[in-house]
């Protein structure tokens, strides 16, 4: 019953991953066929992320109220809902409309998935989990490119894709019986002695109220931020500033999404022998390591190997982090905690990387591995500060069982 549910949320994540990746593959056709400007995918992209950002911030009040697989099971009926609207897209406008559900389902899926295997599952599946969602995000092009080369017809790939998003509509409505049968039998895979103290600790807060929370905000923020910065930027500043071709330069940011999934699955198995604290710090010097190979002013070969290092150190960080926050603030605030991390997860994807354009437009993209020095340093600055706190008061509620003070 637990591998089949499991097997469930692989999938639910590999349906969250392949709409990601759409808009950007289709674009170029859509927007001939829809008279279209250039820049109105970037709004489609803003509306997207906008609602995902606003359904983050409600998941924690609405999986309380309903549960997660009553959640993800609506979430993701209004995603495939909304791929159909692509569809039968007769303009923009209906693009625009059908956006706003699409991001809606993507959140609150997002943040309910990532908590109910947090709190039910061992680390190695959340690593797993994400290595996943790569998964959909590589095959959402394919499917699209397929029907694009054959037909010639966005709306193809679009129709396809809302369908096997219906598929598993239904096989989570045949299934919703198994999320609360799963949940009493699980196990935590955080040890019972320090999540009861950290129970504790928190009983009578509210989440943004808990020592720590800001931070654990603030490492998810610069973490996305770094992530996709990579991604949007890596490109123009390997042309510009390294004198490499466009199409080399592709294909050296490729490598670089290629060591987060690989990282991914490898640091499913390293999670064996590794604690999740333990395994975001590795990677975030990693990161850091890779982060200074890229600014210092070496041969263009090293900006190859740094941004694998780069894309390697960032593989384990953002599924451990999302594993360890009923460690760090308990179960009973975890679902709402999680939709905040997210929600803050993607405003670092959405706005930084434009800011950081924006700034490189009035200057230069040699700024480029500055920022990324920065947005990984400041991560890494957090994330250990909130380690302190949380050992600080671990260590004085022992110490003082009444304490209650930092």
């Amino acid at each position: 019953m637990t591998t089949i549910l499991l097997i469930i949320i692989y999938l639910a994540f590999i349906s969250l991953g392949l709409p990601d990746s759409l808009l950007g593959a289709a674009w170029p056709v859509m927007q001939t066929d829809l008279g279209a400007q250039l820049e109105t995918a970037g709004y489609l992209f803003m509306t997207v992320a906008g609602s995902t950002i606003i359904s983050s911030l409600l998941s924690g009040k609405v999986l309380k109220r309903f549960g997660t697989g009553k959640v993800t099971f609506v979430s993701v009926l209004m995603t495939a809902a909304a791929l159909l609207g692509f569809y039968f897209a007769p303009s923009v406008a209906w693009l625009v409309v059908c956006a706003i559900p699409l991001g809606l389902g993507a959140g609150a899926v997002d943040s309910g998935l990532n908590d109910y295997v947090a709190i039910n599952y061992k680390a190695h599946h959340m690593s797993w989990l994400h290595c996943f969602w790569g998964v959909g995000a590589t095959l959402g092009p394919v499917i699209m490119a397929q029907f694009m080369m054959g037909e010639n017809s966005w709306r193809s790939g679009y129709f396809v894709i809302s369908g096997l998003q219906f598929v598993l509509v239904l096989v989570l409505l045949f299934t919703l019986p198994l999320w609360n049968r799963v949940k009493n039998k699980s196990n935590m895979a955080v040890k019972e002695e320090s999540e009861d103290l950290i129970e504790v600790l928190n009983e009578d807060l509210k989440p943004l109220q808990m020592k720590g929370v800001n931070l654990a905000l603030a490492s998810f923020l610069f973490y996305c931020s770094a992530e996709a910065a990579v991604g949007l930027w890596g490109s123009s500043f390997l042309v510009e500033i390294k004198g490499l071709n466009a199409a080399t330069a592709a294909k050296w940011v490729s490598f670089y999404y290629a060591g987060i999934t690989i990282g991914r699955f490898i640091t499913g198995f390293i999670t064996f022998k590794m604690s999740n604290r333990s395994l975001i710090r590795s990677g975030q010097m990693v990161a850091l390591a890779g982060a200074v190979i890229v600014f210092l002013p070496l041969p263009s070969i090293f900006s190859l190997i740094g941004f694998i290092v780069v894309g390697l150190g960032l593989a384990p960080i953002f599924p451990c982090m999302l594993h360890e926050t009923p460690a760090r603030f308990g179960k009973k605030h975890s679902q709402t905690i999680m939709g905040y991390q997210m929600a803050l997860a993607y405003t670092g994807t959405t706005f930084m990387p434009p800011l950081l354009g924006f700034i490189a437009s009035h200057s230069t993209i040699g700024i480029f591995p500055i920022c990324i020095l920065i947005f990984i340093a400041v991560m890494f600055l957090s994330s250990e500060r909130l380690n302190s706190l949380l050992d600080k008061k671990v260590l004085l509620k022992h110490i003082d069982p009444s304490s209650t003070e930092m």
